[in-house]
């Protein structure tokens, strides 16, 4: 069997191609930075407006729960039909585009998840949801 009596070059490392990426970036910060002291020196004047109002962010959707013996709650709050109307209207005039989903007992009787529903209609909310559940067995599907 032979022996290696000579070393294999160690591998060496080229730096030019790191090299010429340091000289690009530094060229692109310096002229980045030319152009952010150019639009700096820039005389502008701004406009004015007479009231500013804080930007709020959209507020979460807001939850209205049927239970089994009628009974109306906005947020686990429970309310009146007047007044899940009144709270709705308000919150649809400081946030447009308000989002609803009503979640109705499966054991209560219809009529209450349409008068919320007309509540709903009458305080304007157009963005309408109705949560179910889906059932576990397809062996009898009613309709």
């Amino acid at each position: 069997m032979p022996l290696k009596t000579h070393q294999d070059d160690q591998p060496t490392l080229n730096m030019t191609p790191m090299i010429d990426v340091v000289f690009l970036l530094l060229i692109f910060f310096m002229v980045a930075t030319r152009f952010a002291e150019m639009e700096r020196d820039i005389e502008l004047e701004l406009p004015e407006v007479a009231t500013a109002q804080s930007l709020t962010t959209a507020p979460k959707q807001r939850v209205v729960m049927v239970l089994d013996d009628g009974s109306v709650t906005l947020d686990r709050n429970e309310v009146t039909l007047p007044e899940l109307t009144r709270k709705l209207s308000a919150a649809k005039r400081e946030y447009p585009k308000l989002s609803v989903v009503i979640r109705g007992d499966a054991s209560c009787a219809f009529q209450h998840v349409a008068a919320t529903l007309a509540a709903c209609k009458e305080a304007r909310v157009s963005d309408l949801g109705i949560t179910v559940r889906i059932a576990q067995s397809t062996k009898n599907p009613t309709r």
